[in-house]
């Protein structure tokens, strides 16, 4: 049996700035956990190299 591609269509009312909006909060809230690892990770290394080049 041939599988049938699904289609997806999405009536939007809104401005494309508004939906641009939503659906920046939304990837936003998904990430939220991974964008502050990521920090972490980059205030991390960033205190790292400053600690090696001024030794005490």
């Amino acid at each position: 049996m041939k599988r049938q591609k699904l289609n997806y269509r999405f009536h939007n009312p809104n401005p494309a700035d508004v939906t641009a909006d939503y659906i920046l909060k939304v990837f936003m809230e998904v990430n939220e956990k991974k964008v502050e690892q990521a920090i972490k990770i980059a205030a991390d290394q960033l205190n790292s190299e400053e600690q090696e080049e001024c030794p005490a």
